[in-house]
């Protein structure tokens, strides 16, 4: 049977990194696609008694519906850790509990944003995000982003150009893909800049806790004074992406429709899920286990960069991530690494061609973006010293 679908999905492509994924299934393929955190800092022991204890225990709470908001419980524990941590908060604002930031970003795009409507991305930007945008019918716009952030001359630019800008979306602190960090002056700028023009930011904050030297810039929202970001965030990277746990905290008012947005969606997110990570927050040191991580991380990162800088081409340029999961490369010469990724694959070493994170994702580009969480040691020097040999018989 023909099927036709519906046009909001017609041409939305499937996540080039999941794809990926069917080649890194392979043990002898060494995968620098990913984007997961480290398994071995997943805390099994401490959930799997935490686990056994509420189904025991507590099987009606763990077992049945909840409320579309979110545990009471978690919300709070969540609200004052985003105080004490970020210094997010006001008695304007208030927080949901959602099904993983993915999700927070599509209940965004769902209350905010009509067909034909623009939204404005980093370009390179997170394809999760941008296919949530495809899917909605809108038009997306790129912002090229520097080292130090989205360029805003460039931004302000795009505004003037384009119709019915809605949404500007952003990973300020330690992009997805390429690893740098929004400086507070742009960030300053961006905030000036949307609330000048009547425009919602998007912040997404996965990743702003792995921060390497534990140095922290102050996120947007902890700017907001006018009700105009939406903050995403994830326990994803610091507790288990497998929980799928997130939250939003915005303006009440557009809590309120998200909320309704959101009963359509899932009616709400699963109770086990966030009684675990609510006890584990009230049992054991999430703080101290964040801290662990940034050691990991850190390490890896600088053992990912010690091997580029020994084996890749020497006019190859490549971020340094001072936090997060990902550094970004860009080989030049025009060269296309959707095509020299195959020859990658033959080498039995996978990465993430940069187009991926692009708005036209059909144009050829010379980036690439390699993760560095998953891997040992000894695997991401192997993985970087065949991809080395490869770029270097281009």
């Amino acid at each position: 049977m023909n099927y036709n679908f519906s046009n909001r999905m017609s041409n939305i492509k499937g996540s080039a990194i999941r794809e990926i994924f069917k080649y890194a299934a392979d043990p002898s393929v060494i995968s620098l696609a990913g984007g997961n955190p480290a398994p071995e800092l997943f805390p099994n022991e401490e959930l799997s008694v935490i686990a056994e204890e509420m189904l025991r225990e507590k099987p009606v709470l763990s077992l049945q519906y909840g409320i579309t908001e979110g545990y009471t419980p978690l919300r709070d524990k969540v609200k004052q850790r985003l105080k004490r941590i970020e210094n997010i908060g006001t008695d304007d604002d208030e927080l949901i509990i959602i099904s993983g930031g993915q999700q927070g970003i599509e209940l965004s795009i769902k209350v905010l944003v009509n067909e034909g409507d623009t939204v404005i991305v980093e370009e390179p930007s997170f394809i999760g995000a941008t296919n949530a945008f495809r899917s909605y019918g809108v038009h997306l716009a790129g912002v090229p982003v520097e080292e130090d952030g989205m360029n805003i001359d460039a931004l302000e630019k795009v505004i003037k150009e384009n119709k019915n800008v809605r949404i500007i979306y952003t990973i300020p602190t330690f992009q997805n893909p390429m690893g740098v960090t929004m400086s507070v002056e742009k960030r300053k700028k961006l905030y000036e800049t949307a609330k000048k023009n009547g425009i919602i930011i998007l912040e997404d904050n996965p990743y702003g806790e792995l921060t390497f030297d534990g140095t922290k810039v102050p996120t947007i929202k902890s700017m907001d004074t006018d009700g105009i970001v939406i903050y995403a965030g994830s326990f994803s990277k610091i507790l288990s992406p497998g929980l799928r746990i997130g939250y939003l905290c915005a303006n009440k008012n557009l809590i309120q429709k998200i909320v309704i947005a959101k009963q359509v969606s899932d009616v709400h997110t699963s109770m086990l899920p966030q009684l675990l990570a609510y006890e584990y927050m009230e049992r054991y040191d999430l703080d101290g286990a964040v801290v662990k991580m940034r050691e990991n991380y850190s390490h890896k990162c600088s053992t990912m960069l010690n091997a580029v800088g020994e084996y890749f081409p020497k006019d190859v340029l490549y971020t340094k991530p001072n936090g997060g999961l990902f550094m970004w490369c860009d080989l030049g010469h025009n060269l296309d690494t959707m095509e020299i990724s195959k020859k990658a694959i033959e080498q039995k070493v996978v990465y993430v061609p940069g187009n991926t994170f692009m708005t036209d994702m059909n144009k050829p580009c010379s980036t690439l973006r390699l993760n560095y969480s998953t891997m040992t040691d000894e695997r991401i020097v192997e993985g970087i010293r065949r991809l080395g040999k490869v770029f270097c018989n281009l």
